[in-house]
């Protein structure tokens, strides 16, 4: 028994030993493949892990951001969305967050952030009219601009995308621009009263009678309601009163006066409106503001500025003679004081007030009235001590667009036209203020008849304004004029005529331009056709001489020539008209002589009758 048992342990040891190597062998197998295993998950951990922490780290901001935005902690909204470009540099949601952040606190940061999204979604519509909308708020219009070329033309027909279009245009001058494109939001959406309102606050000032009847019936439906009656009663009030509408103008200046929304410049409004209708409302009104306006420099700033520009500079300067010095001494009070010394032509006395002290950001404006004061007095070194503190005046105002647009509308009104020029010139490089400076240098050139400076800023003025017709046809004009481009100058005379085809300026360019082409009795039958009183203005009446001139119709163009010479007309439209003259008459010389045989003058005369003069009257 003890044996049967001694031999199947033996054979089971046995067995145990040839099975080891095996066993072995699986376990090396394993390890391997552990090992291999063990690598290659180190590889792939290697590899996206970091992807994996930075993607765990940017919505870990991201979440931080939108947390801040929504409790309006935006500059910590802000740093956290900053946070979370350093792992995604094109993050949507990050330049979304910083868009928004940034324009609740005002930043022009705005436009930058805008303008990642609108390049990130460049097909999205909403993008594009963000980003045009923050660089209008930001006075940055030629990216405005760009922003709505980027709008696919199948959307640009939308209301939104009006809208912004119709900011666009009124931020650069274009005031048909501004009417087409609100008129087009309203015909989309026809029951936002937003657009109604923009729209009825625009065309209530048109000189269309029934654009502004209109407009005065919308507004006054609009002023029932809460978020546009303060608005609506405003431009009600300001219509009424150069209607001259006085009944009116008083129930409107009465409702204005009762609204919460009413600011200190209502009040002026209505000082506007009781100076036209009766003196002693006009003076209670007046005593009622003063002691409110004194209250802060700014309400007393603007009161002043009012009483100056309504022919009161001399009761400015009685009234803050019984103010404390402390409310009169430092702007913006001090600057509409000095204002009302120049208005009254007190030189001495305004030498003295911007003499010393120190006016802190308005110091260019001390100098600038002192440097005119030096001016005035006419001393014999008044001209080196004026240019002197010009030039510190306006050294002052570069590299800030309000302080040189503020210098430069001062040099005008004080007729410095050589320093008006250098300053509007700076001014007109921001697309901003691009086209009141503009205007300026127009009536700048103007008045020195500097044509080729006119001419250019005729182009850029057309060039900024493209859809506003009288602006066109003074652009085609003086380009035919003077020369300069003559075919640019007949295409646009021609949409400029096709625009507005009754307005006397663009019928007189269109007609020179059909003049220049050879095609002198088409001109005169569009001058023929308008209104005899319009015909007979003298730059009208310049172009239909010359045109009649150049066929030979000297009886009929003698009473426009008439109408031109003893009136006001342009130095090149004088020119023109004369070189006409001198061609008609010299042709008229030279024509008898011409002719044979010739046995007398008056045989001549009788044989050649003069052409039959073209008939201007219209039909």
């Amino acid at each position: 028994m003890a044996e049967s048992r001694t031999h199947v342990y033996r054979r089971r040891r046995a067995k145990h030993a040839r099975s080891r190597p095996r066993v072995r062998q699986n376990r090396s197998i394993l390890l391997v493949l552990g090992l291999i295993g063990g690598f290659a998950l180190g590889l792939l951990v290697l590899a996206g892990g970091p992807r994996i922490i930075k993607t765990w780290q940017k919505s870990h901001y991201i979440s931080r951001a939108e947390e801040n935005l929504k409790q309006g902690k935006f500059s910590a909204a802000i740093d956290s969305a900053q946070q979370a470009l350093r792992f995604d540099q094109d993050s949507l949601a990050a330049f979304r967050i910083l868009a928004e952040a940034t324009e609740k606190q005002n930043q022009p940061e705005t436009v930058r952030w805008r303008g990642e999204i609108a390049r990130l979604t460049p097909r999205e519509v909403d993008s594009q009219l963000n980003l045009a909308s923050a660089a209008l708020r930001f006075g940055q219009l030629d990216v405005a601009r760009k922003a709505l070329e980027n709008v696919p033309k199948e959307s640009r027909d939308s209301a939104a995308y009006n809208v912004v279009a119709g900011w666009l245009a009124r931020a650069q001058g274009d005031e048909a621009g501004v009417d087409r494109h609100f008129a087009a939001a309203v015909e989309k959406e026809p029951k936002n009263e937003l657009y109604q309102f923009n729209l009825a606050a625009l065309r209530i000032k048109s000189p269309d009678p029934q654009k502004s009847a209109s407009a005065r019936e919308s507004l006054e439906r609009l002023a029932k309601v809460a978020p546009y009656r303060a608005g609506s009663l405003r431009a009600l009030l300001s219509d009424a009163v150069t209607r001259t509408d006085l009944a009116a103008a008083e129930r409107y200046a009465q409702e204005l006066q009762m609204t919460a929304q009413v600011t200190f410049s209502d009040y002026l409004l209505c000082l506007d409106f009781y100076k036209k209708l009766d003196e002693k409302k006009f003076a209670a009104l007046l005593d009622k503001v003063k002691p409110v306006a004194a209250r802060l420099s700014s309400d007393l700033a603007l009161l002043l500025a009012w009483m100056n520009d309504n022919g009161m500079a001399a009761e400015v300067l009685r009234w803050t003679e019984k103010l404390p010095a402390e409310k009169t001494t430092s702007p913006p009070v001090a600057i509409e004081i000095a204002n009302a010394l120049t208005l009254q032509k007190g030189w001495s006395r305004l030498r003295r007030w911007t003499r010393s002290g120190s006016w802190n950001e308005y110091e260019y404006l001390r100098l600038a009235y002192r440097a005119y004061a030096v001016r005035q007095t006419r001393q014999s070194s008044a001209d080196a001590e004026f240019g002197s503190l010009w030039r510190a005046a306006d050294r002052a105002s570069e590299e800030n667009p309000e302080r040189e647009i503020r210098l430069a509308r001062l040099a005008s009104k004080w007729n410095l036209p050589t320093e008006a020029e250098q300053l509007w010139l700076r001014v007109a490089q921001n697309p901003l203020t691009r086209r009141e400076a503009l205007d300026a240098l127009f009536d700048i050139y103007r008045a020195t008849n500097d044509l080729p400076n006119l001419y250019l800023t005729a182009m850029r003025l057309h060039e900024a304004s493209p859809d506003e017709p009288l602006l066109a046809a003074e652009y085609a004009r003086l380009s035919l004029v003077l020369d300069r481009n003559a075919k640019e100058g007949q295409r646009v005379a021609q949409e400029a005529f096709e625009q507005a085809p009754s307005e006397p300026l663009c019928v007189a360019a269109q007609a020179l331009s059909l003049y220049s082409l050879g095609r002198t009795a088409e001109g005169i039958e569009l001058l023929r056709k308008l209104a005899p009183e319009k015909l007979h203005q003298p730059h009208t009446a310049v172009y239909a001489a010359v045109l009649l001139l150049d066929q030979g119709q000297l009886d009929a163009a003698h009473e426009f020539v008439d109408a031109a010479e003893g009136r006001s007309i342009y130095a090149e439209e004088k020119k023109l008209l004369q070189e006409a003259l001198q061609k008609a008459q010299s042709i008229q010389t030279v024509e008898p002589a011409t002719q044979a045989p010739a046995p007398s003058p008056s045989a001549t005369a009788n044989a050649m009758p003069s052409p039959a003069p073209v008939d201007l009257s219209p039909r």
